[in-house]
């Protein structure tokens, strides 16, 4: 059994989408499988805020009612500072966002969900899947 984290651009996917492909491939695990980071709906939220929109809102919230948001906590924060580290002396750090999301899908040995692949690939020991663009195997 694997546990997969959704990425912000996951979840937005299910919220804007909610019969697009992303909510096709989620449909394919069990419920309990599927989860998102408290760093993702705070980004949720703040884009739902900026845009003002009702119906957004009420989207997002029926979305996230059935999507576990996992708490930020140890070992979590450790796993970031080693990330941070070993991006900025590699030379190819990532948003600080990502970061935190990255190190938050390590730390609970989750697979990440997202179309941003060009920056979370650069994370080592990060397992990464894009129900976006690639066809369920």
């Amino acid at each position: 059994m694997s546990l997969y984290l959704l990425d912000t651009n996951a979840v937005s996917a299910l919220i804007n989408q909610p019969e697009g492909i992303v909510a096709q491939r989620a449909g394919l695990h069990p419920q309990g499988d599927l989860c998102t980071s408290v760093i993702v709906v705070a980004e949720l939220r703040y884009g739902a805020a900026k845009r003002r929109s009702p119906a957004l809102v009420n989207r997002m919230e029926r979305t996230l009612d059935g999507l576990p948001a996992v708490p930020f906590e140890s070992p979590a924060e450790h796993q970031y500072a080693e990330l941070r580290v070993h991006l900025e002396r590699a030379g190819t750090p990532i948003s600080y966002f990502d970061m935190l999301i990255a190190a938050h899908a390590l730390s609970l040995g989750c697979i990440l969900v997202t179309d941003n692949e060009r920056e979370f690939r650069r994370v080592p020991g990060l397992t990464v899947e894009n129900w976006q663009r690639h066809a369920a195997p």
